[in-house]
């Protein structure tokens, strides 16, 4: 994008080609036929022009503006805006190496693959947007003009990216592989066009396009052959011409003539050639100027290295975390669909899909019911008065100060309101206090106990069927938002108390089954309690040997976790020595079974003690 002018506010010349074709046709020569192979081209690179045509406004602004892909484009850059032809020139080249079939920029993200290509059409349309003033006919060719349209190129740019900030990464594209490599191939060999490459390069830093650790191998380098006072005046130019309107051409043809003074060149006359080693002062060593550039070159490709990986792990914990987001509300879904089967009035035990290739027939461990002894009476009524307790929560006391009543007076600062009226200060002082109490709600409570019912469990099923009732009981007398569930399992399912439904009798159970559904259980009691939900005490307690298959144990850990993460307390009881339960759990060893609802108790106390 160097050595070539951008913005032609004149018609182009016509190209030889063209002249050609026209001198033929007028002798009656007919137009030559292509073959089929560049017919299929020239008809994939039409549809490339029309859909770079249809994005165009969504990048200038504009919908005037007609795009064509030429294979060598009339002013000879990559690309170039017409504006009396309201034309932009894409060369094919830059979409290199992919075939015209294969590019598709009607779908937005696909010049993702091509960024060089969409980053000369980003250029063009900053310039179809933004470059609005022209310069005199009587000054096109020398090197105000020259300066001029050099100083356009940031300018315009960094317009763009005012306005549209996500296209920086095609910006930088051109940038490295169309301006680095063009210097690369002819480095600079005098003054003059040493600080048109520090224009190129250092005007983009400033920009925004470049980061400041990119351009500083060039920065230095100008510094060393420009002198520091030099690159900053023409630093300040830049930074000038960049808060420039787009329409004030006198404004960007002082900014050029001050350029060409800083650099003691004649405005009026052609700019020096590429070659000019003398009068506008020499650079030794053109390779030292090469080596800046590949640093330059090297330090963009290392950053878009490392943004790239950036980008590729936000991309990829962003699908984790969808994946997550859709597990867990798959997840959610099946966990209902399993407390619905296994709390339905009437229901029978529920196979999880879990458990149900094995073939074990679901029977039912309640083998019956009783009354309430009175002293599970007396316990539910001892449990709901000291749940209770623990859930009562102080009244707020707000303090307000105010000018005016009502309120109680506070006379140190009424007499200061006092003072500062009368010494004509503004009355900042304010007397009147009250105090607004607001009751704050006691948090309802949740309580859902998981029963192991395998053979090895057999001594614990009374006392843990009692305690199953008095939770139901003394939660239900506490608070009517309160609830407690309990779930037998064994590679089934049984409702013994259903959430909601205060039990009048003692559902007893034995312990002879055979395998351990304990996800499947906690799924249940999570959904049907909303244990996973904050502004209540939730407790899960699971009375267990855990003498589990690993992948049982993998599949219940996976549940409790979740139920941690979310505030939800698990307890973890056990009637036997040596029980290592999963991780996550507050373990409790009962010697005697019929201790389990006063430990049941103290742990739902203190779930309830430390819910805000």
């Amino acid at each position: 994008m160097t050595g070539h002018r951008h913005v032609h506010h004149a018609p182009p010349a016509q190209s030889a080609t063209d002249a050609d074709l026209d001198r033929w046709s007028d002798d009656g020569g007919t137009t030559p036929t292509p073959s089929a192979r560049t017919a299929d081209l020239e008809r994939h690179w039409l549809r490339v022009s029309a859909a770079l045509t249809a994005r165009l406004p969504d990048l200038a602004g504009r919908d005037d503006i007609i795009v064509t892909c030429e294979h060598t484009t009339r002013s000879g850059a990559p690309a170039a805006y017409f504006p009396t032809l309201a034309s932009i020139e894409v060369s094919t080249h830059v979409f290199n190496p992919l075939h015209p079939a294969r590019i598709r920029p009607e779908f937005p993200g696909d010049e993702d693959r091509y960024p060089t290509a969409w980053g000369a059409l980003v250029h063009e349309a900053a310039h179809a947007a933004h470059s609005l003033w022209t310069t005199p006919t009587h000054l096109l060719g020398t090197a105000l003009d020259d300066a001029a349209q050099l100083l356009e190129e940031s300018r315009a740019e960094r317009a763009h990216l005012a306005q549209r900030p996500a296209d920086r990464r095609y910006l930088r594209a051109i940038v490295r592989q169309l301006i680095l490599d063009a210097l690369a191939t002819s480095p600079p060999t005098s003054r003059w066009h040493t600080a048109h490459a520090a224009a190129l390069v250092l005007a983009r830093r400033d920009a925004g396009i470049l980061d400041p650790d990119e351009a500083q191998p060039l920065h230095d380098l100008a510094e060393q052959v420009l002198g520091p006072d030099l690159l900053a005046e023409l630093t300040r130019i830049w930074h000038d011409a960049h808060t420039t309107g787009d329409t004030d051409a006198a404004a960007m043809l002082d900014h050029a003539r001050a350029w060409c003074d800083a650099l003691n060149t004649d405005p009026t006359t052609p700019p020096p050639p590429a070659n000019n080693s003398s009068g506008n002062g020499s650079v030794s060593g053109p390779g030292t100027l090469a080596d800046a550039i590949g640093q330059v070159t090297g330090h963009i490709t290392e950053n878009e290295r490392a943004q790239a990986a950036a980008e590729r792990a936000a991309r990829a914990a962003s699908a984790r975390r969808s994946d997550a987001k859709a597990e867990q509300a798959a997840h959610r879904r099946e966990a209902a669909a399993t407390a619905k089967a296994v709390f339905a009035p009437g229901a029978r035990p529920y196979t999880p899909a879990s458990t149900a290739r094995k073939g074990r027939p679901a029977r039912s461990p309640i083998t019956g019911t009783r009354p309430p002894r009175p002293a599970e009476q007396r316990a539910a009524v001892q449990l709901a008065r000291a749940l209770r307790a623990a859930a009562y929560r102080e009244r707020t006391d707000t303090v307000n100060t105010s000018t005016a009543p009502p309120g109680r007076l506070n006379m140190r600062a009424a007499l200061a309101r006092t003072a500062q009226q009368a010494a004509g200060a503004t009355p900042t002082a304010q007397p009147w206090t009250s105090v607004q109490r607001r009751h704050t709600p006691n948090p309802p409570l949740r309580v859902g106990v998981a029963v192991d019912i395998s053979g090895s469990m057999a001594a614990a099923t009374a006392p843990i069927a009692s305690a199953a009732w008095i939770l139901a009981k003394a939660t239900a007398l506490t608070d009517p938002a309160s609830r407690a569930a309990t779930v037998a399992y064994d590679s089934h399912l049984t409702a013994v108390t259903a959430p909601g439904r205060t039990p009048t009798q003692v559902s007893e159970f034995t312990a002879t089954g055979a395998g351990h559904s304990l996800a499947e259980a906690i799924d249940a009691l999570t959904a049907g309690l909303d244990l996973t939900h904050p502004g209540s005490a939730r407790l899960l307690v699971i009375a267990s040997d855990a003498r589990y298959h690993p992948d049982e144990t993998t599949r219940a850990t996976k549940r409790i976790n979740h139920l941690n993460t979310s505030g939800c307390a698990v307890l973890w009881l056990t009637f036997h020595q040596n029980t290592t339960p999963p991780p996550g759990v507050t373990l409790l060893e009962l010697a005697n079974p019929a201790d389990a609802i006063n430990a049941i108790a103290h742990a739902a106390i203190t779930a309830l003690s430390h819910t805000s």
